[in-house]
């Protein structure tokens, strides 16, 4: 099972959060758990569909707080794992949240 884990809000990182990050990713890479991760800059474009029309807007839209910054797309042998993942993970940053979901197809 595939796992899309997107993280929101947070507090500027500081030389803890980084090792500790460090070695929390290392541990899901070594047990081969991680296929990827990255943060993400707070620059979005979004498309909004109405009929035949497509509306291009350039962001950033949300406050700080609610944007995504990052994402780590895991696979993992059931819900529960990948829940204690999330858990481990906002044990590490802090402050916010995550939002979890399952990927579907190959």
């Amino acid at each position: 099972m595939r796992y899309l884990m997107m993280s929101k809000g947070g507090g500027t990182p500081d030389q803890k959060l980084f090792t500790e990050m460090a070695a929390f990713v290392q541990e899901m890479s070594a047990a081969g758990v991680l296929l990827a991760t990255g943060g993400l800059s707070p620059e979005a474009i979004v498309l909004t569909s109405e009929g035949d029309e497509i509306t291009v807007t350039d962001g950033p839209f949300a406050e700080a707080k609610e944007a995504v910054a990052g994402f780590a797309l895991v696979e993992v042998r059931s819900k529960e794992e990948a829940i204690e993942l999330g858990r481990r993970f906002r044990t590490i940053v802090g402050d916010g949240q995550s939002v979890i979901q399952e990927v579907f197809g190959p």
